[in-house]
């Protein structure tokens, strides 16, 4: 869901400004899709990348680290549960 939304919602809008103002690249220069894979400095892709590692080490939390990934409690409370329950009841809502 979040690759279309990334794709649609640059269609019809893009940020202000430089990307790279070294380069004299503009957000709107940037083209959408797989185009932007040449368009974008190394430097921006590896920022990107980093970012994201920085939020997969840290199990989205900034105060204290936890152990995430495959067959581990995705509810992430100290309470122990099955490997899909995301502690939001039964119907999976807060409810």
């Amino acid at each position: 869901m979040y690759a279309c939304i990334g794709y649609f919602v640059p269609e019809y809008t893009k940020f202000s400004g430089d990307l790279s103002p070294s380069l004299g690249i503009k957000f709107s220069d940037v083209p959408n899709g797989l185009g932007a894979l040449s368009t974008v400095p190394l430097a921006g892709w590896l920022q990107i990348v980093a970012f994201c590692g920085f939020i997969e080490n840290t199990g989205f939390t900034f105060t204290q680290r936890k152990k995430i990934g495959f067959m581990l409690d995705a509810s992430m409370t100290s309470e122990k549960a099955e490997p899909g329950n995301y502690g939001l009841g039964w119907i999976g809502a807060f409810n």
